[in-house]
């Protein structure tokens, strides 16, 4: 006889803050370059040569540190482009001046999410806050990229993922330049956001014609020291795989081999009907689960339930038990 199902408590992050945030305040005017625009905290490096325009932005989310020890990390290398124009983008400053180690979730956004704002409809639409005036002041900056690297990290305990995006639009190249970086081991396209366009899907990084390419590193949890070295890893690769960097140069500053990857395919999106969303055990993320049919969390009165075998658990939220909220990813492995 089965056994009933017994909730298990809601989970959130409790892993130690084992990062150091920098002071980015140096960086806020840095570019002097002719034509540079005066934008606060972004970088530009030209290389007064021919090449394509080169992006790596971090603190698209006010607490995840390790985008911004990265970006940190490559200017004090005092890294330079040795073709095109490389550009960091320290993004939502105002949440990130509000960290506080005390409370390390409590600064993700200041009025909501940064990464949820992409599409000119809300971009040109009449609702303001703190991260539409940001997004407003660099999408123009950002359409100009040919190559997006969008530093991230996630508030539970899980190995990194390269999101690529929606299949269709721009996943597939995403992938592909993805490989070419050799990091991380995931891979993942998705089926996109329900609460808005993320910066990796706008314009020519969404289309699958264009060859501009962007994709969203989860580096692993927030705060754990290994976040750090894949954020750094994974930029140094990026440079290297666009032609910005010396090669050399690049894996002589890294400290994480090359990974066997593998390509998610996201097949659905679990949102929460209810309030008493509850996980039925302590999942972190891409676990594969062996069979169809096996309960993992329970909503209200209905029992969630894995929907075909072998099916992989994607970021699962520990943190955020909203009604409306994406709690996990079902995901198929492709290869």
């Amino acid at each position: 006889m089965n056994r009933p199902i017994q909730p298990a408590q809601h989970l959130q992050s409790q892993v130690p803050v084992e990062l150091q945030a920098p002071d980015i305040r140096p960086y806020r005017r840095v570019s002097a370059a002719a034509g540079t625009p005066a934008i606060d905290y972004l970088v530009r490096l030209e290389s007064g040569k021919p090449g394509p325009h080169v992006l790596i932005q971090a603190l698209t989310h006010g607490n995840e540190l390790c985008g911004a020890i990265a970006l940190d990390f490559l200017l004090q290398e005092d890294v330079r482009p040795l073709q095109g124009v490389l550009s960091l983008v320290f993004a939502n400053v105002e949440a990130y001046h509000r960290w506080d180690p005390e409370n390390p979730h409590g600064n993700r956004f200041c009025d909501e999410d940064y990464n949820r704002l992409w599409g000119d409809d809300v971009l040109k639409g009449p609702r303001d806050s703190i991260e539409l005036r940001r997004a407003r002041e660099l999408v123009n900056y950002i359409d100009s990229a040919d190559y997006l690297l969008d530093l991230h990290s996630m508030s539970a305990p899980c190995e990194a993922l390269m999101v690529c995006g929606v299949r269709e639009h721009g996943g597939l190249k995403a992938v592909a330049m993805t490989q070419g970086i050799g990091l991380p081991r995931w891979l993942m396209m998705d089926t996109g956001h329900s609460a808005g366009l993320r910066m990796i899907e706008r314009g020519r990084f969404g289309d699958p014609r264009a060859k501009a390419v962007a994709a969203l590193l989860e580096a692993g949890q927030h705060w754990e020291r290994k976040s750090e070295a894949v954020a750094r890893d994974a930029s140094l690769r990026f440079l290297a795989y666009t032609g910005l960097i010396d090669r050399d140069w690049a894996l002589s500053r890294c400290s994480l081999a090359p990974e066997q990857q593998r390509v998610i395919q996201v097949t659905e999106a679990v949102i929460a009907k209810t309030k008493s969303f509850q996980w039925l055990a302590d999942y972190q993320g891409l676990e594969v689960i062996e069979h169809a049919g096996t309960a993992i969390a329970q909503d209200g009165d209905a029992c969630l339930r894995t929907p075909y075998d072998d099916c992989v658990l994607v970021m699962p939220t520990r943190a955020r038990f909203t009604v409306g909220n994406t709690m996990l990813r079902f995901g198929r492995i492709e290869s």
